[in-house]
């Protein structure tokens, strides 16, 4: 079972820390370890050189039967066993030990009868250098790995701040700011020679100025065709209400609506594509209660919701006050309702419970796309007619009031269908209660 790590430790900050500290760590190690091992070999050979030297002259005056130098002696106490066992062999040896609690260095040699000939010599001081050396090792090796974590936390930080604004730029591209650019000075001084960051920043930015010339280029045609057809669009309305009653001149002025509203739904979707901030907004304070009733009777009046007789009921949980563009908001709503009625099942509910307004129905619901990245224009799915317009509008109108406009499907175990929620900002005025 693997172990769920917070958030911040897979960022590539805290990565590169870990390795700059595991590669100092043991770079460190290795270092002092060889640094150790070198100098206390030295120091134990130079001890062993005098320790042995000392045993040279100590036997030569044994031999004479001269008297012997303090810390000599024929079988001292504190010798060492396997040095009093190697001498007692025929064999010279040194081994550093503590003696009464002081670290010294033996050196032992044959003497007559079995004997060891031995000399000790304080190696206190050795010692005492080797300590002082571990200890610098220690020192130089902390003050260089957080030297080294400084400045390496110093380098990753300008290449993960580079990062983190390419990462922004992107995700104001993909939330519809085709302006945004990164803009990264490595790219734009020819002087400084351009890295990987640098390379992802330019691309993003070619990327981004890409998207927005197609896009740009898309809505100007689709604004033109729109514009271009509604001259020979009036022309044709007029001409079909010369037309003679019959079934033939009611089929022609069906289709020839059918295309009036097209062009004009193209014509407020350009609109919208182009300069949602450029709208102007003609705020009012509006009862949601009301609003909502007036949707359902202009819609049922106009018999765009495709079904003879169809209905909608009207569930007002609690009325509110909302500060919005009355003509807007009627025009989303309008369009969730319609699209209830055109490609779900009755019986399809507004409901009002305060600044949030949800249209229901209990058709297949919507399809996964559309739960997923929102309506598309001209993509419908499941043999529904329509061209994808009326949640499109809805959608940009939403956010042109600032509200915020979800689609989701109901649970099979609570009835399915389609839910289509949009929450308002609520007026500062005092809600009033409705039926329930």
């Amino acid at each position: 079972m693997r172990v769920a790590l917070p958030g911040w430790a897979g960022t590539l900050a805290v990565k590169a820390a870990l390795f700059i500290t595991v590669m100092c760590c043991a770079l460190a190690a290795l270092l002092g370890v060889l640094v150790h091992v070198s100098v206390t070999h030295q120091t134990v050979d130079q001890a062993r050189d005098r320790a042995l030297s000392r045993l040279v002259e100590a036997t030569a005056a044994y031999e004479a039967g001269d008297a012997l130098r303090p810390h000599t002696g024929i079988d001292p106490d504190g010798l060492p066993e396997s040095l009093r066992a190697l001498a007692a062999a025929g064999e010279r040896g040194t081994m550093v030990t503590d003696h009464d609690g002081v670290p010294t260095m033996w050196a032992a040699g044959p003497a007559d009868g079995g004997h060891a000939l031995a000399v000790a010599l304080d190696y206190s001081q050795s010692a005492r250098t080797i300590e002082g050396l571990d200890r610098a090792i220690l020192w130089s090796s902390g003050l260089a790995i957080g030297a080294t974590l400084l400045v390496g936390a110093v380098a990753v930080t300008r290449v993960t701040r580079r990062l983190h604004a390419t990462a922004q730029v992107a995700r104001r591209i993909s939330a519809g700011d085709l302006d945004a650019r990164v803009g990264d000075a490595r790219t734009q001084d020819p002087n400084r020679p351009p890295d990987e960051v640098a390379a992802v920043a330019a691309a993003l930015d070619t990327m981004a100025a890409s998207l927005q010339r197609k896009l740009l280029s898309e809505q100007r045609f689709t604004a033109d065709v729109a514009h271009e057809l509604r001259t020979p669009l009036t022309g044709l309305h007029a001409a079909a209400e010369l037309l003679p009653p019959g079934r033939p001149t009611e089929l022609v002025r069906d289709r020839v609506a059918a295309l009036r509203t097209l062009t004009e739904d193209l014509l407020e979707i350009s609109r919208l594509d182009t300069g949602k901030e450029q709208e102007r907004l003609e705020l009012d304070t509006e009862p949601l209660g009301a609003l909502a009733e007036r949707v359902v009777r202009v819609v049922r009046a106009s018999g765009t919701s495709g079904t003879a007789g169809a209905d909608t009921e009207i569930v007002v949980v609690r009325d509110a006050r909302v500060d919005t563009d009355r003509r807007r908001l009627e025009r989303v709503l309008g369009n969730l309702v319609a699209n209830a009625h055109r490609h779900g099942r009755t019986p399809v509910t507004l409901t009002v419970d305060g600044p949030v307004v949800t249209v229901r129905d209990h058709g297949d619901g919507y399809p996964e796309y559309l739960v997923e990245h929102g309506p598309q224009r001209f993509r419908t799915e499941g043999g529904a007619t329509g061209h994808g317009l009326g949640l499109t509008i809805a959608l940009g109108q939403a956010e042109v009031l600032g509200a915020r406009l979800t689609f989701a499907n109901v649970p099979e175990g609570e009835g399915g269908g389609a839910l289509a929620t949009l929450t308002l900002a609520e007026s500062r005025g005092l809600a009033t209660n409705g039926p329930a």
